[in-house]
């Protein structure tokens, strides 16, 4: 999954839908899940519960906060899911979500 978004903008907020390694959607229900995305300088670095919009179709929601969106580049981001008997599973477990945030003009 690609997201683009400009420099300094808060929306639209990201949304990505989590399946597991055969590609099915997994049921968040009862989980906690938390959006990690960092940029490859550490000037970046965001870790902080995502919204679940739809626990059965594995929907999330990640609404952008001030400052989040500052530095201009391509950020990698992952999602990790925490079930209710503790075990953690880290959604794409083969790489990352990359997210362009792109130059502004202003």
């Amino acid at each position: 999954m690609s997201f683009y978004i400009k420099r300094n903008d808060t929306a639209p907020p990201l949304e990505a839908q989590l399946i597991d390694a055969e590609g099915n959607a997994i049921n968040l229900d009862m989980c906690g899940v938390r959006f990690l995305m960092k940029d490859g300088f550490g000037r970046v670095n965001i870790n902080r519960p995502a919204t679940i919009v739809d626990a059965s179709q594995g929907l999330v929601r990640v609404e952008w906060q001030e400052g989040d969106t500052s530095v201009a580049g391509v950020m990698k981001c992952e999602f990790e899911i925490t079930f209710t008997d503790s075990k953690v599973l880290t959604v794409p477990n083969d790489g990352y979500f990359l997210i362009h945030i792109v130059e502004d003009l202003g």
